[in-house]
């Protein structure tokens, strides 16, 4: 999915970005960060007052009710701050603000139909892709665990459901098949092993197919309870001071919405235990690195215990495989369908993004009693 080039017109963008702001003085917009799904600029002022904000263009065919989404996000962000104000953390912690238009909106759709949004920018803040030491997956960890204790007791129905069947592998499973039946599949080595991969999780050796419904049994059972979560926790949504390279926000609030924290605790894990990151091309080489592990749920857990119930702890290695193993299978039905969800650089970005999702699944597979070994660890104080 390629930007609109309508929209890399600075004036047309100045134009939009004028919208989000009163009086301040813009003085550039200039594309930002490396998002698969939304277009990002960084909107630079002439402002003592603040300096930057981020302008997002929302991609509908992602998030089709995108006034939903504004809505979800500026319920979330208000009752954090709420919590913040009333019980202040003993450390550096921000949450994102939605800024108002002019007609105190909080979106701005322009003359091509398109839905614009303004974010307030995390002044000194900076992410990353991968780890680089057991300190910063602590703090990874903490991130989450403090995002999920600031939204433990909004009630889902507070929220929309804006994604149905988001993370939902079944479901996923169920669209895969639909492509494959009617694609002419290309042949490639890289292609064949895809294939493969998915073809156990179609009655095959691996059992993935009974595996794959293993959270929502959960919860349709009681076992796991409805909550809200992130819905895309992956490291490089974790800000960090500059300074003390402490965790100081979670971001990207798009997916909020009700579910399992379990799909949340999983991609974290996911997403920051593979130290070649997902978006690298030696996807044979991906490995889950139990150490990063360890220091994200010594991280998570410091917080979290605070909320979390027996039968959470039981689901942890099985949310870890489970996510992992479906964005494989979303990148790859992907790429099999002509790259129409996920924003590519190539016409094979999706199919190796795949392969590193499902290099990542088997070495968890592998490494199972390990993890469910940190996890139980993890939950003594």
């Amino acid at each position: 999915m390629t930007s609109d080039p309508k929209i890399q017109n600075t004036d047309n963008l100045i134009t939009i970005a004028q919208q989000f702001t009163l009086e301040d003085k813009i003085t550039q917009v200039k594309p930002f960060g490396s998002g698969n799904i939304n277009d990002t600029f960084l909107v630079i002022l002439d402002s003592a007052r603040e300096r930057h904000f981020i302008l997002q263009k929302i991609n509908t065919q992602v998030f089709p009710k995108p006034q939903l989404v504004m809505e979800n996000i500026s319920t979330v962000t208000q009752h954090i701050s709420n919590r913040l104000k009333q019980t202040p953390l003993n450390r550096r912690w921000e949450v994102l603000r939605v800024l108002p238009t002019k007609e105190n909106r909080d979106y701005y759709q322009d003359n091509d139909g398109s839905f614009w949004r303004g974010i307030s920018f995390i002044d000194n803040s900076q992410s990353f892709d991968t780890i680089r030491d057991i300190e910063q997956a602590k703090e990874i960890g903490y991130g989450l665990g403090t995002f999920h204790n600031l939204i433990s007791d909004l009630s889902p129905e507070k929220l929309a459901d804006t994604l149905p069947g988001f993370h939902i592998t079944p479901l996923y499973l169920e669209q895969y098949n639909q492509v494959l039946a009617k694609t002419n599949l290309p042949k490639s080595v890289e292609v064949n092993y895809g294939l493969d991969f998915v073809g156990d999780a179609s009655g095959g050796r691996s059992h993935r197919t009974s595996l794959s419904h293993i959270l929502e049994n959960a919860k349709a059972e009681g076992k796991l309870p409805l909550r809200l979560m992130h819905g895309d926790p992956k490291i490089n949504n974790v800000l960090f001071d500059t300074t003390t390279n402490q965790a100081v926000s979670v971001i990207d609030l798009d997916t909020v919405k009700p579910g399992l924290i379990h799909y949340d605790i999983g991609d974290c894990l996911r997403s920051g235990c593979n130290p070649v990151g997902e978006e690298t091309q030696e996807w044979e080489t991906v490995l889950f690195d139990p150490d990063l592990c360890q220091g994200i749920l010594q991280g998570y857990l410091s917080i979290a215990k605070a909320f979390l119930t027996e039968n959470d702890y039981i689901y942890i290695y099985d949310a870890i495989r489970l996510i992992t193993f479906e964005l494989g299978l979303r990148f790859f039905t992907d790429y099999l369908s002509g790259n129409v969800y996920f924003k590519v650089k190539y016409p094979e970005h999706n199919l190796v993004r795949a392969l590193v999702q499902f290099k990542l699944t088997e070495s968890i597979e592998s490494q199972e009693a390990t993890i469910r070994s940190i996890i139980n660890d993890a939950q003594i104080p």
